[in-house]
């Protein structure tokens, strides 16, 4: 059977874990607690990623390691690279292919769809780390020292995910009470179910095609008050009430908690439509995504 090692237990690192091990794979999860789904084909490990040595001890005789390890959103440009450095190092030494989870944030900001070959030159500081961590493990694979690929994510859908609506509109909208939202909420944004994410982080894995490129996973396109209206008619809730943020609101919440603040760099993606192509991996893998309902529904 083969071996693969996934790093990260969020939603898209446990999916890709269990889709994997359901395949027949043997996979080791790790994570800095050891959490992670029972499943009978995944072995937990408790391991600091940032530890080189003892990581390349931990890959050791697998032939892939999926990246899909996140750090706190708001120290991203401090915690990141270095993690992703080290994780990167122990791959190279293991010998394993290496695939990324990433997202939309280092492109280029533009008004069309975003496409894999759209320019890499972000204005914004989160989107200039991800530029960089795909820059450094692309030049490995230029360099000859391991292949490597990466998966990007747009907005996050799903059992356990962590996005801007999972955590201000979902709850909210659930409740039947008025849901706060970051930008306009009428305006075309790119949606990504983690189970389609996991799929394609495993299909790109295994095929030759997959290397030394980025892939958009498919994406669910849609506005926030749809999905609001969708999540609200599947619980039997009341019509959505959505209001956007104020810059005042923001400011107050940043007090409670440095993850707000950190959004406003990012609201030239949620302010106007914000579209991705995923035809690439569409006409390559033959990956369509879920509809907008059976991800609300999971």
């Amino acid at each position: 059977m083969a071996e693969s090692v996934v790093i990260g237990a969020g939603a898209t690192g446990v999916a890709t874990a269990r889709q994997l091990a359901d395949s027949g794979e043997r996979v080791r999860l790790i994570t800095r607690s050891g959490s992670g789904p029972d499943h009978p084909g995944i072995e937990r490990i408790a391991l600091d990623a940032g530890r080189t040595d003892e990581l390349a001890e931990a890959l050791a005789g697998a032939a892939t390691v999926f990246n899909a390890a996140m750090t706190a959103y708001q120290t991203w440009p401090e915690t990141m690279p270095p993690l992703f450095a080290s994780i990167l190092t122990a791959t190279e030494r293991a010998g394993a292919d290496y695939v990324m989870l990433g997202n939309h944030y280092g492109y280029q900001q533009t008004t069309g769809p975003v496409t894999e070959r759209t320019p890499m030159t972000p204005h914004t500081r989160k989107g200039r780390v991800r530029a960089e961590l795909w820059r450094q493990a692309k030049d490995a694979h230029d360099e000859g020292r391991l292949r490597v690929t990466e998966v990007r994510a747009g907005q996050y859908l799903g059992p356990g995910a962590v996005s801007a609506f999972t955590l201000l509109v979902a709850p909210r909208v659930r409740e039947g009470e008025l849901a706060l939202v970051h930008g306009n909420p009428d305006a075309a944004h790119a949606f990504s179910y983690t189970e389609d994410v996991a799929a394609a982080l495993v299909a790109v894995s295994g095929d030759e095609r997959a290397w030394g490129r980025g892939w958009h996973a498919p994406v669910i396109t849609t506005t926030l008050r749809q999905a609001a209206t969708d999540l609200a008619e599947l619980h039997g809730a009341p019509e959505p009430r959505l209001e956007p943020l104020t810059e005042r609101d923001m400011t107050l919440l940043s007090f409670t908690d440095p993850l707000w603040r950190e959004f406003a760099e990012m609201s030239y993606m949620s302010e106007r439509p914000f579209l991705v192509d995923d035809s690439d991996i569409r006409n390559t893998f033959g990956l369509k995504p879920s509809t907008l309902r059976a991800a609300l529904a999971a």
